[in-house]
């Protein structure tokens, strides 16, 4: 049996749609916070239990009789994270969870990032390998959707106002649900960490005003603004203060290179090219202008 928490979240429930397309309906179990919004799930056979990773009590029971647990990084910061995920870790290696546990950590996770969130997913890689439990750490390209949550406004705007930046292999979503499962499929790939399973391009925000420009036939010009200035803004706009700070901490990993890398892992686990930032645009900028 194949465990995957927060299965009714956006990853959670790509990579249980990617197991239900590989026949493994009878083989999943779905472990959420709120059963009545898997009912859909059920219906299509997916075994539904209640797992919270602040209740360690209720995970454990949710991870009862799996071979692999699905841990899906969740959605706090700091140590709040680390100890939701420590929770996991721990109600897996005490249900017995007997072939491995997997995380699904980031390909910039390194322990002092300025991107607050991968440090924090190094720290709970460090748990994992110190669990005693085998893992698999699924070193996820930067997703595309959280590119487009930075910037939106921008786009939108026409004026694409950043701080100094790097190029980053933004990810999309869906595809890297899709190679979730198929790693779930193939219990022996990888013992420890993957290799970075990004999109084949890494882009600037230059670029991507470049992409929008086209995309949209006007004009969407980027302009660099102080790190102080950017935060402030985010700020002002009501975003708390903390996750402006980590939104910030993503250009100033970017510029030391922390995203930039790019590897054909993903596309091999997926049968063909990942979709790439364009791919991206294209479809969300193209449904805004739809419906407007």
């Amino acid at each position: 049996m194949i465990v995957v928490t927060g299965a009714t979240g956006q990853l959670g429930r790509g990579v249980v749609e990617g197991l239900l397309d590989r026949g493994q309906a009878g083989e999943i179990i779905a472990s959420v916070r709120d059963a009545t919004k898997a009912t859909d799930l059920a219906a299509r056979g997916v075994e539904v239990r209640v797992g919270d990773f602040s209740d360690p009590a209720s995970l454990e029971a949710a991870f009862r009789g799996a071979s692999q647990v699905l841990v899906i990084s969740a959605d706090k910061l700091g140590d709040e994270a680390l100890r939701l995920h420590r929770n996991a870790i721990d109600a897996a290696r005490n249900a017995g969870v007997c072939r491995r546990i997997l995380y699904t950590s980031h390909m910039g996770a390194r322990a002092g990032s300025p991107f607050l969130a991968a440090d924090q997913h190094a720290g709970t890689e460090a748990d994992l390998a110190a669990s005693g439990v085998a893992y698999t750490a699924l070193r996820h390209g930067f997703y595309a959707e959280s590119c487009l949550y930075m910037i939106g406004d921008g786009l939108r705007s026409g004026e694409l106002r950043v701080p100094e930046d790097g190029p980053i292999s933004w990810t999309a979503r869906a595809d890297l649900a899709a190679a979730d499962a198929a790693i779930l499929m193939n219990e022996g790939a990888w013992d420890g960490v993957t290799p970075p399973l990004t999109a084949s391009e890494a882009v600037t925000m230059a670029e991507i005003a470049s992409i929008a420009s086209e995309v949209t036939g006007r004009e969407v010009r980027h302009v660099t603004v102080t790190d102080e200035a950017w935060r402030n803004g985010k700020i002002a706009d009501g975003m708390p203060a903390i996750y402006a700070e980590m939104l910030l901490g993503t250009f100033r990993a970017a510029r030391r290179g922390d995203f930039s890398t790019t590897d054909a892992t993903l596309e091999r686990l997926l049968g063909r090219a990942p979709h790439t930032m364009r791919d991206v645009l294209t479809v969300t900028l193209c449904e805004r202008n739809d419906q407007h």
